[in-house]
């Protein structure tokens, strides 16, 4: 994630910039902790690191002088303002880059001089030859600073990814927990190591492919430094989500469970600096974890799609045709799953209506109120059940394990998956979603031709799973997502008010239940960024993201906040011109465009349907420990045949909003950089 790197750390605008002197050895001791760099300690460190596994990584205890780092904690809760940030792979609180504490005045810089000589101390030529010895990573840069400080408060996280970013050598975490509260593994916010596997591709080419289950958790604890060398495609982490305590007096004596650090990485030798090696950073750069995202599936990645071509049994049928094409019997076998209103043939012509002109749709209480019934009893009972916290025991049933966790984490079930017992999900699994029937309402109700499906069941545990932001390249398709999640409190629908001006939820006859999507943000997400959208997007939406805003101050005495537990999913605009990484983008008080384009929250009986184009980012949130229960939901891919041309009587072919548009979304920048632990 990009700091704010044009502003200081309280905000205010610099008067003079500050030199940097380098400083010496003697000096730069001094603040450590006594007897860190005497020989015996070094080793010791040294050999743990060179031992330690998934991949190589060290703990230091007691790494500052206890008294410098007390004061550089009361200098942050004080003066230090914090901005939160919320994306798709991480919700936390960030400060500005530390880098620009040589840009404050001399009256900001007086209420930071700790912060300034720890900052000063870990960048010292000591501590960097220090860190270089035990990882055996070479030089490091004493130009380039790069250190923030994060605070993770109740609900906070960050999901699976391997820092690999530009130049950056090794990742760094200075635990600042509360020194008298010590901080407790059960209140999570551990750093997380995930195991690597090589797998040999088509091609002949080994790919480092992380595992969906952790191997290694570093709890926090103060004055603890954790660090590992950066390491392309194999040094994935996760920082574990800070779980909410069960009640308030709980929290408070907790002391609000605030996992506060200071996070960074050094980097490799910048130009004119010794140990510099020209292409280094290129050459890194090319098999990062951000990289395989920004790709295509790779062919190691699970789920692999499954689509099923429509063999033309309905290739006479009319799609033009005024005669309805549903018969007597397509109509019996539809009524066993899907309301009434649905089917009657004026509701799907609303239905066609509005889904032509917004491109999206949601669907209330889409199936019939007893097989809904069978449904929740069904997935009740399931969830009532304790699921095995390894991927290879559940994999063991019908449930697959979605991986790698630098895309996606999920269970998930495929047509025709084996051990699958009959029951009402495969139902919809195997038996209604698939069928000629189910097909030629869809046609109708989004007036196109479909051409094959590929669906998937899938069940997000909370406190688990989610997907990361990734691009489609190629055609516009449907995306159809029926949700059947039975507990509540993830979020309802809060329309806007030009919606709500133009009846919205209502009809003129009162038979058809409200068909608006859903466009409601996060309560803790600010204005949203993304990457990869076309110039011309069918998904456009005037719906806006209702948020609080991001830039506010973090009461660092109380880590109780707004809960929201995610579970949503998100289709995003992205970038006009490609450049950026599907992976990052930010949302904060500081962005005035919008590119939500539709959002989903996880529902009972509830269908959305999108038309996606190339380039619109599509993720889940991460669903939060401290959510009811787990998201449930089938997802399916349509694809449909390209739309003529020709335009219609407003000027715009069928599925093309044209640049005129006034419902058109502006482009956007994401950063340059993934967030830090």
């Amino acid at each position: 994630m990009k700091r704010k790197a044009d502003g200081p750390v309280d905000g205010r605008k610099p008067t003079k910039k500050r030199s940097k002197d380098a400083l010496s050895d003697k000096d730069a001791k001094a603040r450590f902790r006594t007897g860190l760099f005497d020989k015996t300690v070094l080793d010791k460190h040294t050999s743990q690191y060179a031992s330690s596994t998934p991949y190589k990584h060290g703990v230091i205890t007691g790494l500052v002088n206890d008294t410098l780092l007390r004061n550089v904690r009361s200098e942050i809760k004080t003066n230090v303002h914090f901005t939160p940030k919320e994306t798709d792979i991480y919700k936390i609180h960030q400060s500005g880059d530390l880098a620009n504490l040589d840009g404050l005045d001399d009256e900001a810089l007086a209420k930071l001089p700790s912060l300034l000589a720890l900052r000063d101390a870990l960048y010292s030529q000591t501590f960097r030859d220090y860190v270089s010895h035990i990882t055996r990573c070479g030089p490091l840069s004493g130009r380039k600073t790069d250190m923030a400080i994060n605070v993770y408060t109740p609900g906070c996280y960050l999901l699976c990814h391997d820092d690999v970013i530009g130049s950056r050598k090794v990742s760094y975490i200075l635990y600042l927990t509360d020194p008298d509260t010590p901080w407790q593994p059960e209140w999570g916010g551990a750093l997380r190591l995930f195991p690597v596997v090589d797998r040999k591709g088509k091609d002949g080419e080994v790919a480092k492919t992380p595992l969906p289950d952790v191997v290694k958790v570093i709890p926090p604890a103060w004055n603890q430094l954790s660090f590992f060398a950066v390491q392309p495609g194999e040094s994935f982490h996760d920082v574990e989500e800070v779980y909410h305590a069960a009640t308030k007096e709980e929290l408070e004596k907790n002391g609000g469970r605030i996992r506060m650090a200071i996070s960074g990485w050094f980097h490799i030798p910048q130009l004119g600096e010794d140990g510099y090696v020209e292409g280094a950073e290129e050459k890194a750069a090319q098999k990062s974890g951000l990289m395989q995202l920004q790709g295509n599936p790779d062919q190691h990645d699970q789920p692999q799609a499954k689509p099923v071509t429509v063999e033309g049994e309905d290739e006479e049928e009319d799609e033009d045709s005024d005669e309805f094409p549903l018969d007597e019997s397509d109509l019996e076998f539809l009524l066993k799953y899907i309301t009434p209103t649905y089917l009657a043939p004026d509701t799907v012509e609303r239905v066609a209506d509005h889904f032509e002109e917004e491109f999206s749709i949601t669907l209330p209480d889409i199936l019939h109120p007893k097989f809904a019934e069978k449904l929740r009893a069904y997935v009740e009972s399931q969830e009532a059940k304790t699921l095995p916290n390894n991927s290879a025991e559940i994999e063991k049933g019908a449930w697959k394990v979605a991986r790698p966790p630098h895309k996606h984490r999920y269970m998930y079930l495929q047509p025709g998956q084996k051990k699958l017992e009959p029951s009402p999900l495969k139902e919809l699994l195997e038996v209604l979603l698939p069928s000629r029937q189910f097909r030629l309402w869809l046609q109708m109700a989004t007036r196109s031709r479909i051409e094959s499906h590929d669906l998937l069941a899938r069940r997000f545990r909370h406190g688990h799973d989610y997907t990361l932001a990734t691009g489609h390249d190629g055609k516009p398709r449907l995306e159809v997502n029926l949700g059947f999640t039975p507990t509540d409190g993830w979020g309802g629908i809060e329309e806007d008010d030009d919606e709500e001006e133009e009846g919205e939820g209502s009809s003129e006859d009162g038979d058809i239940p409200n068909t608006k999507p859903s466009r409601k943000a996060a309560t803790a997400n600010g204005k949203s960024k993304g990457k990869g959208q076309a110039d011309s997007s069918p998904n456009k939406s005037k719906g806006k993201a209702n948020a609080k805003a991001a830039d506010q101050d973090v009461d660092m005495d109380d880590g109780e906040e707004e809960e929201e537990v995610g579970g949503h999913e998100v289709y995003m605009a992205g970038d006009d011109d490609g450049t950026e990484d599907a992976a990052i983008y930010k949302s904060s008080a500081d962005d005035d465009d919008n590119n939500i384009l539709f959002f989903q929250a996880a529902a009972w009986n509830k269908m959305s349907i999108v038309l996606r184009d190339s380039g619109t980012l599509r993720f889940v949130k991460y669903v939060s420990a401290n959510a009811k229960g787990d998201r449930w939901d089938v997802s399916g891919t349509f694809e449909i045949e390209e739309q003529d041309e020709d335009p219609d009587e407003d000027g715009m072919a069928v599925g093309v909003v044209s640049d005129s548009s006034e419902e058109e979304f502006n482009g956007f920048s994401s950063s340059e950089e993934s967030e830090s632990d």
